[in-house]
């Protein structure tokens, strides 16, 4: 079952770190200038073994001002707070600030500690209780346990542990299924073993062996160790404090704020679409496109805040804002994020991913209205609906689906397979698994049919428009397999009638005019009459007084008839010559076993003009083999 962590949070110097201490023996201040300066700089982490049976993990973070940005990365994953308030200070500024940023990161229970009781008087300290009080009415610390501790004698420890029992007591722990999630905050080598990274995952689980994979660049490699809380593991899980070790990376491949995933599991993006909430504390409006530092897990990255429906937003209030980033996150909807001004550098408000993949929003856009309605209905299938309208033609794969989604495998499927059945969804690619919504391949088909009745009445003397001509106006390259089965549905529906490499309306009938359909005679008796000295398109075009146009209009409607032949591009001849010709022709290969160039003209008394393109073409029709200089019938080689 997943595990949860604690988090500190509190002004610098109001004893985080002492109070760890106390509750785990493990001092968190690990680098020297931690020692020497008295203030936690980095990440800390220890353990907590509960009464209840649960091992919780420890975050702490930092206090001071400078190093609020580590802090932000240590919230990142927290399910309880310790809100750690010095007796002797009482709420300052960067007990302000961590709320806020606890509050936007989604943290929504915890405890509040009093330290340095010890350093006041019991007056003092009441007075100090009741300020807190107040201070956390309203949120979601108004009715949490409040505890006083000395770290100088310890009082208090045991009351801070048992608040801690009660809170993961009554929580609800569910299964770490999903793909694994690791927001990277240390990276290290170890020499003989190579890169580690380290972490408090967020989701899924991970074991030794398995492929493993860091965004947002997309570097790949395998899980050749693992340790939570210090310990060699076979495997990790949500909750865990995790070191892993990466065979097949280097230390300078990694940096702190990558994400360690499954792979697969992520698609890194330039833009958000999210709902953020700026802080009533700020003093002016968030103005649109303003520069902030946008912190996500463990990253910290530049962005823009673009405004959808407003140009500035007020303080206290929240809005629709699709972010720009300067470098590529790889996110899910649901996470939650950190924004703090880019100078003076102060946290000024934050909120939830709501699309890690979305379009380029115009401003001001009615649709995005209902775009962000979708969002928050929290219905799954709506969601899933809404990304494939918004793929579009090119559609969208299962896998992909699933990333914008956050929703794998059979979860995914159960909730699919019912849109599938009804038609809602239409899946055009059964090896990739490839959809597309079903209003996008409804208008697919409009736009079909209205390509082909634009031909018919652009080429009323033509039988229909090449298949390959139809595809790429439609599609472009590629999508060979959409348009199959695009055709073979409005085929079936009886709107359109494929007849070999031809499209045309199923109603549609070649419609000649009577000086067309009298050209159409004269040259049907051409062709007869010429037997097999037919003259070249040119030649008839003067025989005829007519436009070479004219006359390869007409030609093709007796292609389609079947009354004429094309052999190449200029010569045509009557179907039932061809068809004389090709008796004569079987029977002197039966008799005489195969015929050759000469033979060929002195069974038929033409010139070479027409010799080699026929021969030619009974070899492209697969009646003869060439052979050398011989032609045999095909299917009787040796």
């Amino acid at each position: 079952m997943r595990e949860l962590v604690l988090g500190t949070a509190g002004h610098v110097d109001h004893g985080k770190t002492s109070l760890v201490k106390a509750l785990t023996g493990v001092d968190t201040d690990r680098l020297k200038e931690e020692k020497a300066r008295g203030i936690t700089i980095e990440l800390g982490f220890a353990h907590l073994d509960l009464p209840c049976g649960h091992r919780l993990g420890i975050v702490d973070v930092p206090g001071h001002e400078r190093f609020v940005r580590n802090m932000v990365a240590g919230a990142a994953g927290v399910d309880l707070v310790a809100f750690v308030i010095a007796a002797d200070e009482g709420v300052m500024p960067q007990t302000r600030e961590h709320f806020e940023i606890c509050r936007l990161l989604g943290v929504e229970r915890g405890l509040i500690v009093l330290t340095k009781t010890d350093l006041v008087d019991a007056e003092w300290l009441e007075m100090v209780r009741e300020d807190v009080r107040d201070f956390f009415r309203g949120t979601f610390l108004e009715d949490a346990p409040l505890v006083e501790f000395s770290a100088v004698d310890g009082s208090g420890r045991d009351e801070v542990v048992a608040a801690i029992d009660s809170l993961v007591a009554d929580s609800e722990f569910f299964e770490a299924t999903g793909p694994f999630r690791l927001p990277v905050d240390r990276v290290f080598s170890i020499k003989g073993f190579g890169a580690v990274v380290t972490g408090t995952a967020i989701s899924g689980r991970i074991a030794v062996g398995d492929d493993i994979e860091v965004y947002p660049e997309g570097k790949k490699g395998r899980v050749r160790g693992i340790q939570v809380h210090s310990r060699p593991m076979g495997e990790a899980e949500a909750g865990h404090r995790t070191a892993i070790n990466i065979q097949g990376l280097d230390r300078e491949m990694l940096s702190r704020g990558d994400i360690a995933a499954t792979p697969g599991c992520l698609a890194p993006s330039w833009l958000l679409d999210a709902e953020l909430s700026y802080l009533s504390v700020n003093s002016r409006p968030l103005a649109n496109r303003t520069r902030v530092r946008l912190h996500l897990g463990t990253a910290e990255i530049m962005a823009r805040i673009v405004l959808l429906d407003r140009d500035e937003l007020a303080p206290g209030d929240t809005a629709d804002v699709q972010i720009n980033l300067e470098s590529r996150a790889a996110v899910w909807p649901g996470d939650r994020f950190v924004i703090r001004r880019y100078s003076p550098v102060t946290t000024i408000g934050g909120g939830v991913v709501l699309n890690a993949l979305p379009r380029k929003r115009r401003r001001y856009r009615e649709e995005n209205r209902e775009i962000f309605r979708t969002y928050r209905s929290g219905d799954p299938l709506e969601l899933a609906m809404l990304h494939l309208r918004e793929s579009g033609r090119a559609g969208i794969t299962f896998n992909e689906l699933a990333v914008r989604c956050a929703t794998f495998g059979r979860r995914l499927e159960k909730l699919l397979e019912p849109a599938i059945s009804a038609r809602k969804i239409m899946v055009v690619d059964s090896d990739t698994r490839r959809m597309i919504a079903a209003e996008v391949y409804e208008e697919l088909q409009e736009r079909l049919v209205g390509i082909v009745a634009e031909f018919h009445e652009n080429n009323p003397v033509k039988q229909g428009i090449g298949r390959e001509e139809l595809r790429s106006r439609l599609l472009g390259e590629g999508e060979q397999r959409l348009f199959n089965r695009l055709c073979n549905d409005l085929e079936k529906a009886g709107r359109i009638v494929v007849e070999g490499a031809l499209v045309r309306l199923s109603d549609f009938r070649v419609a000649l005019n009577r000086d067309d359909t009298a050209l159409k005679e004269k040259i049907v008796a051409a062709y007869e009459e010429a037997g097999l000295k037919v003259p070249t398109v040119n030649e008839l075009a003067a025989e005829l007084d007519c436009e070479r146009g004219e006359l390869l209009s007409l030609l093709g409607v007796l292609l389609d008839e079947g009354v004429l032949v094309k052999v190449t591009g200029d010569l045509y001849f009557s179907a039932a010559a061809i068809g004389e010709l090709k008796g004569r022709m079987v029977a002197h290969i039966e008799k005489n076993g195969d015929i050759d160039a000469q033979g060929f003209k002195a069974m038929t008394g033409l010139s070479r003009k027409f010799t080699i393109p026929l021969l030619e073409y009974f070899d492209r029709c697969k009646v003869t083999l060439r052979v050398g200089d011989r032609r045999i019938l095909r299917g009787s080689a040796p």
